[in-house]
């Protein structure tokens, strides 16, 4: 629901908050820092190009609002969001009051740090990760690579398809992407080669944090799922693209993926993603319509996002020649086929218990043009056709020294943007 905190004509005290293009004061995303020079990570939100300790403001809060910053006072955000977003939405309220009342700006003002002089870590403690596969038009794209005259499989427009991955291996932006080493098909009827992955790709895709809990057995119902929804951050989920042509079948990914996926370090909650959220684009003419347990009517009116993601390329000739990374595409979070409530729905409806801050992966979020495809798989046309970047490097695939950068953020008319931060990596061999 909106209210005063997503007013656009707030103003907040904090040196150069109400220009910033990520973090206003109408975003306050939640995170979990460390100065560097003290290694003692601890919840803390986005301001401008700071941070504020909540530690340190608890004390400046009151009632709900000072608990939730003490549950927030941890090396995870887990317990803030134990019993769902209450205690969230609370602490986003009184910080909101705190940041835009300027006779309070001389006391909090010294529980400021700068985001440069600070490391960020993976908001969560997660205890498990399931990536999806949303993105219809990816799935066509990649689909018709292998089955031309049949991209999409008979279920995937009435159950949403997806696999468990690895929580290990989640780590924050910034952690270096070390090329994995697999079997990789050879030609027909000789053994697999074992060799470093040679087709190392990224995927656009954005992270759905939960929140609250399910006892096992109990499904969460669609109408109630919204409510398990912490946030949102950005989501890379690294794929060795021959690795996986070789394991996928007949269980799914497995090395291909579980080496690393990168997620942004902020948690944009649920609150401040309300002026946000939009309706479920319509499904086309002739496709069926999600069976009952899927269904809601308030889900399809507003269970969408208005977000806008884009992914960039670094490579070690542009780093040297000073040149800025370069777009390689952009496309909205409304290329979803289901809605984050429906995945919640349907990840819950065998009974499966879910816990507060398990990771849920959109996957790759495609458009229907190569302006707006999420991976390199897709632009290249399955390493066919080559990038041209800006210094005339080519690619199907990432090299070593190539950093990706994702960045997102969240437009809609009337409403102040914010952004998600960066979700970027760098492959180091």
């Amino acid at each position: 629901m909106l209210d005063h905190t997503h007013d656009v004509e707030a103003k907040s005290w904090v040196p150069g908050a109400d220009d910033h293009a990520e973090f206003p004061v109408q975003n306050l995303p939640l995170g979990i820092f460390s100065p560097k020079v003290e290694q003692d990570p601890r919840g803390g939100v986005a301001i401008g190009d700071s941070i504020l300790c909540l530690r340190g403001v608890a004390r400046l809060l009151t009632g709900n609002a000072a608990e939730a910053a003490k549950l927030a006072d941890a090396p995870s955000l887990n317990a803030l969001f134990t019993d769902g977003n209450a205690m969230a939405d609370a602490l986003r309220v009184g910080l909101f009051d705190l940041l835009t009342d300027r006779d309070r700006a001389s006391e909090a003002g010294r529980m400021l740090f700068a985001q440069a002089d600070c490391d960020l870590f993976v908001p969560f403690r997660v205890g498990d990760y399931t990536d999806f596969y949303t993105g219809i038009e990816h799935a066509k794209n990649v689909g018709a690579l292998f089955r031309p005259d049949n991209p999409l499989l008979p279920n995937y427009k009435y159950v949403p398809i997806g696999y468990h991955g690895r929580a290990s291996s989640i780590r924050a932006s910034g952690a270096d992407v070390i090329r994995p080493t697999g079997q990789t098909r050879s030609a027909e009827g000789k053994p697999p080669y074992f060799k470093p992955s040679a087709r190392l790709d990224y995927e656009m895709e954005m992270a759905i944090w939960t929140s609250g809990s399910n006892s096992l057995g109990q499904p969460v119902p669609i109408g109630e799922a919204a409510s398990h929804i912490a946030g949102l951050s950005i989501l890379n989920d690294w794929s060795a693209r021959d690795l996986q042509a070789w394991e996928y079948q007949p269980l799914g990914p497995f090395l291909a993926k579980n080496f690393l996926s990168t997620v942004s370090p902020w948690l944009v909650t649920s609150a401040a993603l309300a002026p946000f959220r939009t309706a479920q684009p319509a499904r086309p003419e002739g496709d069926p319509q999600p069976l009952e347990y899927l269904s809601d009517e308030a889900d399809q009116a507003s269970g969408a996002y208005n977000v806008e993601m884009e992914v960039l390329i670094l490579t070690d000739a542009m780093r040297q020649g000073g040149h800025a990374p370069h777009r390689l595409s952009i496309g909205p979070m409304t290329a979803m086929y289901w809605t984050a409530a429906q995945l919640i729905a349907h990840h819950t409806v065998n009974g499966c218990n879910l816990q507060p801050g398990d990771l849920l992966g959109t996957g790759t979020l495609s458009g229907p043009d190569a302006s707006s495809y999420g991976s390199l798989l897709e632009l290249s046309d399955g390493g066919k056709s080559p990038l041209t970047l800006p210094t005339g490097e080519t690619r199907t695939f990432l090299e070593n020294g190539d950093e990706i950068v994702m960045r997102a953020h969240a437009v809609a008319q009337g409403a102040r943007t914010i952004g998600f931060g960066e979700c970027s990596g760098q492959v180091v061999g």
